[in-house]
């Protein structure tokens, strides 16, 4: 039965064993990465990975949570302004300057999401979760624009978000599979050309 930690010892024996799991699986994939090889490289026991984890399934779980923290933590400043659309195509310049720095990695959780989704039931649900999570700080954004009389009334944040994020997981995965910056930058200018077309018009009608 897996225990969450008690103690900062705890803690970091616990993130050492996540961390070195999510090292490995960027090289290997699920699949190719055993729970030997893990703890080798964490440096633990097994007895300490089947006190934290009830085994690897669960072990993967926290990959993805780990995963996903580290992403809001990365973008954090830029999600909470996304409510005009400089700060929707400053978060999107971000992601494509990010993604070059980095070599195209890929997104981290399409990548799992990839391997996942269709073998693991509990891990497709975390992943669903994490994209929602994600894709809710666009949603609110464009919904302040939306009240706000910045988009048209029948724009639909929700959907509008969801085009946004799969122009942003295929850009992502053609950037790496092509070890250029290029498809990710048409797919996300695509998508914000896309968001603008529900750019409100003033209506100059009333206007003096």
């Amino acid at each position: 039965m897996a225990h969450e930690p008690t103690t900062e010892r705890g803690r970091r024996s616990r993130q050492r064993i996540v961390d070195a799991a999510a090292a490995l699986m960027d090289d290997l994939g699920v699949e190719g990465t055993g729970i030997d090889r893990i703890l080798a490289d964490a440096g633990a026991s097994k007895s300490q990975l089947y006190h934290f984890f009830s085994g690897k399934d669960d072990l993967v779980r926290a990959v993805i949570a780990h995963r996903f923290q580290n992403v809001l933590d990365e973008q954090m400043p830029l999600l909470t302004g996304l409510d005009s659309w400089s700060g929707i195509r400053r978060w999107l310049e971000t992601i494509i300057a990010e993604s070059a720095s980095h070599d195209f990695p890929g997104c981290p959780i399409g990548t799992l999401a990839s391997e996942l989704a269709g073998r693991d039931e509990a891990a497709r649900a975390d992943l669903a979760r994490c994209f929602a999570n994600w894709e809710r700080y666009l949603v609110a954004g464009l919904d302040s624009m939306r009240r706000r009389g910045g988009l048209v009334p029948d724009a639909d944040p929700e959907k509008l978000a969801t085009a946004v994020f799969a122009s942003l997981q295929g850009g992502l995965l053609l950037a790496k599979t092509h070890r250029s910056a290029e498809p990710l930058s048409v797919a996300l200018d695509a998508a914000f050309t896309h968001l603008r077309s529900f750019q409100a018009v003033p209506d100059r009608s009333t206007t003096p």
